[in-house]
């Protein structure tokens, strides 16, 4: 599937009720900030309330937008009908200028069978669900470096969980994403080929990667299971379902990492390494499915695009809702705004390196 037919398989499906756009109130052009993301607190949850007001003082997020609801803390999952009542309020609270969600927790991260970063995005929706190993609908953010404001544009608001179990892991993580901005940092991304077939799948695109970044970012394949020692991790992918010697590498500020496996994105309870594990490493966002997707690259990040995307000058969570083609049954974790590159040129066809959903035969 060419990157053009794509995008217009992903416009057509517009999603959600959001205002359309007019000449009068087009949105500016450049990179979503603190005017844009709302903040979504569990009342009933200390730490959530902790995360919610470090992160409001770090990013001067005004507080009108934050927005607070109140449900069990701390469980892993919530259901359909607890999540409905808990998005009206959201819904009812959020002014309409917001573009994006912070979450302020690390568990709810499920709602029935979707994510619960998919199911604020999205709202309820049984075709980002699959039964057994099926796709799912298409996120219609996917590879759309057009789209700049979500819901003035497609009527949704893409959501990212602030991901801690603690004040202190809390308050790195807010750090790193607050230290990364417009920093242009020199580090390298290393892309590892496993021997773990099942989980290895993204290997195969790694070549166009380094291709697309050619002299302007240095990528490196590694073929091991491991990476060890390295201090200037910017970007790290890999397939296996536990990663070993994360704490050994350095991560810079705004660092992206995950993992192509099964439940990572089971941040509490995982029986694999739940993606929580590299934001205590130092990585600043990281992405993992919550429900059995199987191997499908497209239910997991693209490295190609999420790297175009975030060195063209977009915060962490544009570019991570960039680069997955089928995200709901996955959750985006991380510090949103982070944006450790100045703003570039708008992209070119030939800049963009991935952008095609490869299935796992």
């Amino acid at each position: 599937m060419t990157l053009l037919l794509l995008m217009t398989l992903t416009a057509s499906g517009r999603l959600g009720t959001g205002p359309r756009i007019t000449n009068a109130d087009a949105p500016s052009q450049g990179p979503l900030d603190h005017r844009h993301l709302a903040i979504i607190v569990n009342s009933a949850d200390p730490l959530s309330e902790a995360i919610g007001r470090m992160y409001q003082a770090a990013r001067l997020i005004p507080p009108g937008q934050v927005i607070r609801v109140r449900f069990p803390p701390r469980t892993p999952e919530l259901s359909p009908a607890l999540f409905r009542r808990i998005k009206r309020s959201v819904d009812s609270q959020t002014p309409r200028h917001v573009q994006i969600y912070a979450l302020a927790w690390a568990a709810p991260y499920r709602v029935g069978c979707q994510s619960i970063t998919s199911a604020f995005t999205f709202g309820l929706d049984s075709r980002f669900c699959a039964d057994g190993c099926r796709t799912t609908a298409l996120s219609p953010l996917f590879a759309r470096g057009d789209v700049r404001r979500p819901w003035a544009q497609l009527g949704i608001r893409p959501s990212m969980l602030l991901a801690a179990t603690s004040p202190v892991m809390a308050r790195r993580l807010i750090q790193q994403g607050v230290a990364s901005d417009g920093t242009a940092p020199p580090g390298t991304a290393y892309l590892l080929s496993t021997r773990d077939a099942r989980r290895n799948t993204r290997a195969a695109g790694y070549g166009r990667v380094v291709a697309t970044m050619g002299s302007r970012f240095r990528v490196r394949i590694v073929a091991s299971d491991a990476l060890v020692g390295a201090q200037d991790v910017m970007a790290y992918f890999t397939g296996l379902a536990f990663p070993v010697g994360i704490r050994t590498n350095r991560f810079r500020p705004g660092a992206v990492a995950d993992h192509l496996t099964s439940f990572g994105g089971m941040l509490t309870d995982s029986s694999q390494m739940s993606a929580l594990r590299w934001l205590e490493a130092g990585a600043t966002g990281s992405y993992g499915t919550v429900v059995e997707p199987c191997n499908f690259p497209a239910k997991f990040s693209d490295p190609g695009l999420l790297l175009t995307y975030y060195r063209r000058g977009d915060t962490l969570i544009e570019s991570y809702w960039r680069s997955v083609a089928m995200p709901g049954q996955g959750v985006f974790i991380g510090e949103p705004l982070a944006r450790p590159w100045p703003v570039r040129a708008e992209l070119k066809p030939g800049d963009v390196a991935g952008a095609r959903p490869r299935h796992a035969q």
